[in-house]
């Protein structure tokens, strides 16, 4: 990064590879327009207070705190696996990964036809994975003698040809799909949007990181939720009101006709398909529902 960046510029670390565009479109919902020029590493914001470099996931818990960048977007899985869990200041937790919502999972994994069936049965044996640290670390604690040897990728094909992986899956799909069996999980991890102490010390970038965190947050608790607006009679209003949950209250605006008001209401994405049958039967005329970009708590 350039060390002649302005005082008032935040210095963002952004995963590449199987992250970056789960990443890209979070900070789009959040509001914040991100463009990756072909062939370069340095996402472009509509923000000119931010500076941005794409790392791999592995490393930007050891820029952080280096001071490379002022903070980043990681999982915490490479954060432990670095050893930075006292040297770095955890600014919020965001659920998303590559595919899904669902945290990631290290998991302890063998083939499926395999006599093992406990970690001690892997005594002596050899481990192929790429969170090699924590491998190591997990096995230590255990007290199991194995040998632990690092992987360029294609982990779950080594299975069969050392004794056991470990690996991350999100679903369990390439778990299933390679035959394997699963037989303990090291580690479960998510997304974390992390500072160093000297940053976080700084008030301009502080308010920055928590700006940012509080937009982000709000985007990925929005993708679970949508707004519903409706017209309701006002003799109705009651027993609809009584079927429509609220972080506190409805909106209700009154319309033209003052025997009529218009109700407004965000609700989880799984309960619209039950509530707009019972709000049309209890009375509720033009119901639409819309999608949500943020939602602040």
């Amino acid at each position: 990064m350039n060390d002649k960046l302005p005082t008032d510029t935040l210095r963002i670390g952004m995963p590449s590879g199987s992250l970056q565009k789960a990443t890209v479109e979070l900070f789009a919902k959040a509001g914040y327009r991100v463009s990756i020029p072909e062939r370069s590493v340095f996402p472009q914001f509509d923000d000119a207070k931010i500076s941005a470099v794409l790392f791999r996931a592995q490393e930007i818990s050891r820029y952080v705190v280096d001071n490379i960048v002022d903070c980043g977007l990681t999982g915490y899985d490479w954060v432990v696996e670095n050893g930075n869990e006292q040297d770095i200041v955890e600014i919020c937790e965001l659920e998303y990964s590559r595919a899904s919502s669902n945290p990631v999972r290290w998991v302890l994994a063998v083939p499926e036809e395999s006599a093992i069936r406990q970690p001690e049965d892997l005594k002596n044996a050899v481990v192929a994975t790429e969170l090699i640290n924590t491998t190591r670390r997990y096995f230590e604690q255990k007290k199991i003698p194995v040998s632990v040897e690092f992987s360029w990728g294609t982990t779950e094909i080594k299975a069969r040809l050392l004794d056991a992986i470990v690996d991350c899956t999100e679903t369990g799909s390439s778990i299933r799909a390679n035959n394997l069996r699963v037989v303990d999980t090291l580690l479960t991890s998510t997304t974390r949007f992390i500072t160093n102490r000297l940053a976080w010390q700084d008030p301009w970038k502080r308010e920055k990181m928590e700006n940012i965190a509080m937009l982000l947050r709000g985007a990925i608790l929005a993708r679970s939720k949508v707004g519903l607006k409706m017209n309701a009679p006002q003799e109705n209003l009651q027993t609809i009101l009584k079927l429509l949950p609220a972080e506190k209250s409805p909106t209700i605006s009154q319309l033209a006709d003052p025997a009529w008001v218009a109700v407004e209401v965000i609700v989880d994405d799984k309960q619209e398909r039950e509530l707009i049958p019972q709000l049309r039967r209890a009375g509720a005329t033009g119901i639409f529902a819309y999608p949500l970009n943020k939602v602040i708590p």
